[in-house]
């Protein structure tokens, strides 16, 4: 009995996680249909160190993942230098894309707030501070 317990606590922790997806597409899809706001994160993950703090402190923490899956699709959109982490061509092109649109000033990391059609509603880089904090940010944007 208590194995079914546990299998089933787990189950429900997985089915609430959400995962940073890597495609524009599939998110904007997601977003309409869950009636949802996009966050993108623009993020050098194996070189930015405010990018690495920012992933560590705040988006991977219970508090900012319960947030973050009430309010947004997420979505990812990496520019890593090492080889062995090199995102594969069509990626890239992507993120390029979505950088030139979105991220004009080339900064790192930048979380870009997106209504479901794409529109830009906000930015927000990192910020010293706690999730609570982070998250106070995040609904100035959702609130204009």
């Amino acid at each position: 009995m208590k194995n079914i317990v546990l299998i089933l606590l787990l189950a429900v922790n997985i089915v609430q996680a959400q995962e940073w997806l890597t495609d524009f597409e599939e998110a904007k899809e997601s977003a309409k249909e869950y009636e949802k706001n996009m966050m993108l994160l623009f993020s050098g993950s194996d070189w930015c160190a405010p990018c690495i703090k920012l992933e560590k402190q705040i988006l991977e923490t219970q508090e900012f993942k319960e947030y973050a899956n009430q309010h947004y699709i997420l979505l990812k959109v990496d520019f890593p230098r090492k080889k062995k982490n090199q995102l594969p061509e069509p990626l890239q092109k992507q993120n390029n894309d979505l950088a030139e649109k979105y991220n004009r000033s080339g900064g790192f990391p930048l979380i870009v707030i997106l209504d479901k059609e794409g529109k830009k509603l906000g930015e927000v880089g990192y910020k010293k501070g706690t999730p609570s904090s982070y998250i106070q940010l995040l609904q100035t944007i959702n609130s204009k």
